[in-house]
């Protein structure tokens, strides 16, 4: 019987404190309480169109600004991946997808290589969706990537509604996941690598 692939991650600091709970062969059933609601609302549609089951427990210093949740909660969801993915055998590797939400359309493309990267192109139309600053969403993607070993490309194909290309962002991040971590049923055993290897 395979192995559930789950992991568990909590990450205290000074400025934050963070517990995640991943199981990767999930529904897509989701509890996020970060503070931040359009945060917890993004973390919603990444944990259901990967069908991820995933709780995010955060308490951080959101009376200075939301950066360093923001962040933190990206770096201890990418520590699960990478814990929850083990070895990496059997799975598909890759994945990507191509997601529209409204007038936006975001491309996300995958890699479970172990090296971590992160190409962003995303331009938002306005600094700021409700109190959380866009920039941050960037910050969230590298934290996630490099944490989590993985190669990230997310590009913005169209879009003026700010809160549409974060949404169409995160839920394309979610179907490439969705993708890559899938088992690979002509090859169930192997690691998809010629090195024999999924690290750096």
């Amino acid at each position: 019987m395979t192995a559930p692939r789950t992991a568990v991650i909590t990450r205290s600091t000074a400025e934050t404190a963070i517990t995640v709970r991943l199981a990767l062969d999930g529904t897509g059933q989701v509890r996020a309480e970060t503070g931040i609601g359009f945060l917890d609302h993004m973390l919603t549609a990444l944990g259901r169109h990967a069908l991820f089951d995933l709780e995010v427990e955060a308490k951080g210093d959101l009376h200075i600004d939301f950066h360093h949740t923001t962040e933190d909660v990206g770096i201890v969801i990418g520590q699960a991946l990478r814990q929850a993915l083990g070895d990496k055998r059997g799975i598909r590797r890759y994945g990507q997808a191509l997601l529209p939400m409204d007038e936006a359309l975001a491309e996300a493309a995958v890699d479970i290589s172990g090296r971590p990267f992160l190409a962003w192109s995303v331009p938002f139309p306005r600094d700021k969706i409700g109190e959380m600053d866009t920039e941050l969403f960037e910050e969230f993607f590298r934290a996630l990537a490099f944490n989590a070993g993985i190669t990230l490309h997310v590009t913005l194909k169209a879009g003026t509604n700010a809160h549409h290309v974060a949404e169409a962002c995160f839920k394309a991040l979610a179907r490439s996941l969705r993708m890559a971590v899938e088992t690979d049923l002509r090859s169930p055993d192997a690691i998809p690598s010629t090195k024999g290897v999924l690290e750096a």
